[in-house]
């Protein structure tokens, strides 16, 4: 039973999730032929404060340096 974790800023939509999950699906049995019924997707959502690249969070409202 595969198993894929995926975490990302929250702010998607429900429907956007949904696309994501049934794309991710469809991408394991194609590419090893999992049972669709099998694969489970698990969706982290966390705040973009808590999300961190090159020294920086994500926040849209952070004001840039200097």
């Amino acid at each position: 039973m595969p198993i894929v974790e995926i975490t990302m800023i929250e702010g998607r939509t429900p429907e956007a999730k949904r696309r994501l999950i049934a794309k991710v699906t469809d991408a394991i049995v194609e590419a090893i032929e999992a049972p669709k019924d099998s694969i489970r997707i698990i969706l982290r959502e966390i705040p973009a404060l808590h999300f961190g690249a090159g020294g920086k969070t994500k926040e849209k409202s952070e004001a840039p340096p200097g």
